[in-house]
């Protein structure tokens, strides 16, 4: 694989939904299931994870489990978060930064040769807009949620070309600049 700045990776509903409403997860659990190729591939080459404030403390579906956090808890590695209000007492192994280019700039630096995994709507579409996001991975789960958070929900954004990326799975895309 070869080395980008940013991944936006993504479980959602056919209908577009990333969560259900009031940012339930527990949705996803069924669909958490089985071999993914893609998914294992991408996990071997992930080097940090830049995640939102609400993502990270937002409703695991695997919480209480072993399969706990991002890839169901196979994840070990540096996570920087994406907030102005940082918790009184912070993990230890979380990086909090309060500002997008910085906490960019941190996740590339801890994630080296690797990808930089983005997890929440929000600081997805922050990349987005700043130009900062290189790709986009979707997979698609077999629901209709009806309601809830939005993959790319920009009202008033300016139209955003995707092109496929060349031999890699259906729904993962290089962002046209």
């Amino acid at each position: 694989m070869p080395r980008h700045s940013g991944i936006r990776v993504d479980v959602a509903s056919l209908d577009g939904y990333i969560a259900g409403p009031g940012g339930d997860m527990a949705w996803l659990t069924e669909h958490l299931t089985g071999d993914n190729p893609t998914a294992e591939r991408l996990l071997a080459n992930v080097g940090a994870i830049l995640a939102g404030n609400r993502t990270f403390g937002g409703d695991d579906p695997n919480r209480g489990t072993d399969s706990e956090g991002a890839f169901g808890g196979r994840y070990h590695g540096p996570v920087f978060v994406l907030t102005h209000r940082p918790p009184a007492q912070p993990p230890a192994d979380v990086t909090f930064v309060g500002d997008l280019h910085s906490a960019v700039a941190h996740s590339k630096e801890a994630a080296g040769e690797k990808y930089v995994n983005i997890l929440g709507a929000d600081v997805a579409k922050q990349c987005l807009r700043a130009g900062l996001l290189d790709e986009i991975l979707i997979f698609f789960a077999p629901v209709l949620l009806g309601d809830g958070v939005r993959m790319f929900d920009d009202p008033g954004g300016a139209r955003v070309r995707l092109m496929p990326l060349p031999g890699e799975t259906a729904h993962w895309y290089s962002v046209v600049r």
